[in-house]
């Protein structure tokens, strides 16, 4: 067989600058994969773990090492084929044209736009503690936002870049000292047991629990496979790319799990249940307050803001790459594969974005918006973690500077993960999930569409 992308790969220069350096890399995934989840999705894995602390910690680390496995998954799909794009060119390359594009316009059309409006609209929400706001005043705040950071954006990827530096770090420190404090100065000894409080359940049980535990944590690491949609930006991608991927994941996943633990250190159980059972599930909020009174509960608005708004950026600068791919292939518009002639950006993608989003912002509340999201995007990252068998099959002569540990085992194992993870999501949440595989069947018919205008042309 031919090894075409060894060629693609060596003699294509599609104009992109390659700003983005490793820290730039780990600021772009942090920023997006460390939002406002990380203060009340706690609360979630909580209840479907039965109340366990030790399960729930479990599965955070779990949800982290899932996220983990497909994460190098994608290191070597990246670092051996770093075009812009990312999921939608390796499934393209890896199965068919097809594929790819229903990942971009799933992406396009709900994921994308839907992450970014909802990101939008948490913002000024959690501002509501210390300035009251009304829903629409709210949305107004979102819409600015997303208008703002799409004009920050569309002045080159260097400037969106380093806000996402800037955004990173400054986030990290009010969570930084909740998280000290928290685990210094906590004086509950939480029973880390790993029997759920709430009931009494088989073995059987307790694994369909902690799967779906790690699903709702899995959110809180939403955003792991983003760095490969900018691959043409990074600075010597073939090294930056696995190294920035890897990083972030374990960092995070030590973040999330310490940060929970520590709110256990802080938060008698039976006052965690009584918040939980109250739906008051910001649980670093509360611990917060405990710890330094009404200056705490300031010092999270600040990390939830901040958090939010790395996330927010980091959404709108990653995903026009993969609709420029997309159009790269000649299966959407032409103009979305047209870069700016200064600041090389994919600016129409941008801009239409930006419309999306404004327009989900005016239709939709929070709650509506993050139950788009889900289901399918697990299920184009499981095609996309199972693409590195099949590169390995159809281009094996290219260049791999990265490869997968313990290959084919990995991959097969975290293939076989996802797909579990697939079926029990469909099972517990079916509404979700049809939702989720509703959208790529819609964009089916705009393949077609595209696909027979290329032709005539």
């Amino acid at each position: 067989m031919t090894d075409n992308l060894s060629e693609v790969n060596k003699t294509t220069d599609s104009g992109f600058k390659k700003e983005i350096s490793l820290f730039g890399g780990v600021s772009i995934l942090g920023g997006i994969m460390v939002g406002s989840g990380i203060f009340y999705l706690g609360s979630y894995v909580l209840m479907r773990t039965g109340m366990s602390l030790g399960l729930a910690l479990l599965s955070w680390i779990l949800g982290g090492l899932v996220s983990l496995l497909g994460g190098i998954c994608y290191a070597e799909l990246g670092a051996s084929d770093p075009r812009a794009g990312g999921l939608t060119v390796y499934l393209s390359n890896a199965y068919s044209p097809i594929v790819g594009f229903l990942a971009g316009f799933n992406n396009w059309l709900i994921a994308g736009p839907g992450s970014i409006a909802a990101i939008a609209i948490a913002l000024p929400s959690a501002l509501t503690v210390i300035m009251p706001m009304g829903e629409w005043t709210i949305k107004i705040f979102a819409i600015v936002l997303i208008i703002g950071l799409t004009i920050v954006n569309y002045f080159g990827v260097k400037f969106g870049s380093r806000l996402q530096n800037l955004s990173m770090i400054a986030k990290l420190i009010p969570i930084g000292i909740i998280m000290i404090l928290g685990l210094l100065f906590g004086k509950v000894s939480p029973d880390l047991s790993l029997a759920p409080k709430t009931v009494d359940v088989s073995f059987g049980s307790i694994i369909s629990m902690i799967a779906f535990a790690v699903v709702a944590s899995l959110w809180a690491y939403e955003g792991w496979t983003n760095l490969n949609t900018v691959a043409e930006e990074v600075k010597n991608p073939k090294k930056n790319l696995p190294l920035a991927i890897v990083i972030s994941i374990v960092s995070i996943t030590i973040l999330y799990t310490l940060f929970n633990y520590s709110i256990y250190k802080v938060i008698p159980f039976t006052e965690i249940e009584s918040l939980i059972a109250n739906n008051e599930y910001y649980l670093g909020t509360y611990a917060a307050e405990k710890l330094m009174g009404k200056t705490g509960s300031i010092l999270v608005v600040i990390g939830m803001v901040l958090a939010m708004f790395g996330a927010l950026n980091g959404c709108i600068l990653a995903f026009p790459r993969m609709y420029y791919a997309m159009s790269q292939e000649g299966h959407f518009f032409k103009s979305f594969k047209k870069l700016h002639p200064k600041y090389k950006v994919p600016y129409a993608p941008l801009i239409v974005q930006c419309i999306i989003s404004i327009m989900l912002v005016l239709l939709r509340n929070l709650n509506q918006l993050t139950s788009l999201v889900i289901f399918s995007g697990m299920m184009f990252n499981t095609l996309g973690v199972y693409a590195v068998m099949i590169y390995r099959r159809k281009y094996p002569t290219i260049e791999r500077p990265y490869k997968v540990i313990g290959y084919p085992i990995t991959v097969i194992l975290t293939t076989f993960i996802f797909v579990g993870l697939m079926i029990n999501t469909f099972i517990e949440d079916p509404q979700t999930s049809i939702i989720g595989l509703a959208v790529p069947a819609v964009g089916i018919l705009f393949y077609f569409y595209f696909n027979r205008k290329n032709k005539a042309a």
